[in-house]
């Protein structure tokens, strides 16, 4: 029902920006709760930042909080993901994920996932 693609992605030196885009598709993004998820080399996916449907409330993985900011913007049908103070161990694939049912952190909520785009922040 709805499809998800991130942009944004690329190469930054430690203590950079960036800011990741992910580009909803239907006429019914606002109904969804929207996350951010990543996954490093080796390492499982993880959750790194939520917003409720209404941008009113946010999770924030503890490691990203007050570097990492999640918002949306319904009219465009588009979530952000503005990231400061980049560091090494932020290098992975980030995911855009959509939630149809309720404000998570877990993977095992999210109904549709964006393919993801790499970020790597070299030191």
């Amino acid at each position: 029902q709805v499809q998800l693609v991130e942009s944004g992605g690329g190469l930054v030196q430690a203590g950079g920006s960036l800011r990741l885009s992910c580009a909803a598709s239907g006429r019914t993004f606002s109904s969804y709760v929207m996350g951010w998820f990543r996954q490093a080399p080796g390492k499982e996916r993880e959750f790194v930042a939520a917003i409720s449907w209404s941008g009113g409330s946010t999770y924030y993985k503890d490691s990203v909080k007050g570097r990492f900011t999640i918002s949306r913007d319904n009219a465009k049908n588009t979530v952000y993901l503005q990231m400061n103070s980049l560091k090494p161990e932020d290098t992975a694939v980030y995911y855009c994920a959509a939630n149809s049912h309720t404000f998570s952190r877990s993977v095992n909520d999210y109904n549709y996932w964006g393919q993801g785009t790499q970020i790597t922040v070299s030191s």
